[in-house]
C-alpha cells in the first residue's frame, strides 16, 4: 500500500494483485477496507486499486477541497494517472465513490473498460434520505457528528446493512477522524441531486456502450431500490437478504458476480 498526492490530497491507496486494473471507490463513512474480502478474492486474477477518498481514513484533503461533480472527476483522473494506469480499467462505485467515479467514467469513456454500480444515487429526482438532511443542515450537521458515538454508527449501520458484524462496523468507526467528519458535511451540502441533471443522460450513453453490471443490496433506507433499474446495465443482481453495504455482506457473492462479469 502507498500514499500519492493529487490535487494537494495525500491519499492512501491499497494496491494489490496484477493484471487488469480494478478501480474500487468506497462511499460514507467508508474507507478503502470495506473492499477488503473482494479485493482478497480479486487479488489473484486483477490489479485491485482502493483509494481512501480525500479527507476519509488515512487520506488527507485540504479545507477546500472542490466537491463538484466536474472536480470529482477530475480527482478520479489525477488519481489514475498518478498511479501510472494507461490502459482502461474496470470501474466499480458504491455510495459516494458512485458520484466520483461515474462522473470520470463520463468525461473518459475510452478509459473504462467494464463499469460495475452498487447501490448509489446518480439521478436528478433522488431525494436525499433523513441522515442527508441532517447533514445538509448546518449547525445540525456539525453537531450530529460530534454525537455520532461508536454505538450509534453501529445502531445505525445495523438498519443500513443488517448482516453487517460489529467488528466491521467498529473498524468503520476507528478510521473516521474529525477532518472525515467535515469532509462527509461537505461532500453532502456540495451535492444536490438536481446536479445530476445532464450528467445521468451522458451516463446512460456510456452504458450503452461500456459493459455494465448493478449488484444491488434491495434492503437499502438511504437509496431506494428503483433506481437500480435505471442504470441502463446489461445485466442487474439484486440481493434481497442484504443492505446498502452489499460488497460487505455479500463477499462470496458479489466476488463472484464481478469475477464473471469481468471476464466476458
Amino acid at each position: 500500500d502507498m500514499s500519492l498526492t493529487v490535487q494537494n490530497a495525500n491519499i492512501y491507496l491499497v494496491d494489490q494483485g496484477s493484471g487488469t486494473p480494478i478501480l474500487f471507490l468506497h462511499g460514507v463513512a467508508d474507507s478503502a477496507d470495506v473492499w477488503a474480502g473482494v479485493i482478497a478474492r480479486l487479488k489473484n486474477h486483477y490489479r485491485c486499486l482502493a483509494p481512501d477518498l480525500p479527507g476519509f481514513g488515512r487520506s488527507t484533503a485540504p479545507e477546500d477541497f472542490d466537491c463538484s461533480l466536474d472536480n470529482m472527476a477530475r480527482f478520479v483522473d489525477g488519481l489514475v494517472n498518478a498511479i501510472g494506469i494507461k490502459e482502461p480499467l474496470n470501474l466499480v462505485v458504491h455510495d459516494f465513490g458512485g458520484p466520483f467515479g461515474l462522473a470520470w467514467a463520463v468525461k473518459h469513456p475510452e478509459k473504462v473498460k467494464h463499469l460495475a454500480i452498487m447501490n448509489t444515487p446518480f439521478f436528478s429526482d433522488y431525494r436525499w434520505h433523513f441522515w442527508a438532511k441532517v447533514w445538509r443542515t448546518p449547525v445540525l450537521g456539525e453537531l450530529s457528528w460530534r454525537l455520532m458515538k461508536r454505538w450509534v454508527l453501529t445502531m445505525e449501520m445495523k438498519r443500513g446493512s443488517r448482516k453487517l458484524t460489529v467488528k466491521q462496523i467498529h473498524d468503520t468507526f476507528a478510521l473516521i477522524t474529525p477532518a472525515m467528519r467535515r469532509m462527509i458535511l461537505r461532500l453532502y451540502r456540495t451535492t444536490d441531486p438536481k446536479n445530476f441533471k445532464g450528467w445521468e443522460d451522458e451516463l446512460l450513453k456510456l452504458t450503452a456502450r461500456v459493459p455494465t453490471c448493478v449488484l444491488w443490496g434491495d434492503h437499502d433506507p438511504y437509496i431506494p431500490r428503483k433506481f437500480a433499474a435505471r442504470y441502463g446495465a446489461q445485466s442487474v443482481r439484486y440481493f434481497p437478504e442484504s443492505g446498502h453495504w452489499v460488497q460487505a455482506e455479500e463477499v462470496d457473492k458479489v466476488s463472484e458476480s464481478l469475477l464473471e462479469f469481468f471476464s466476458k
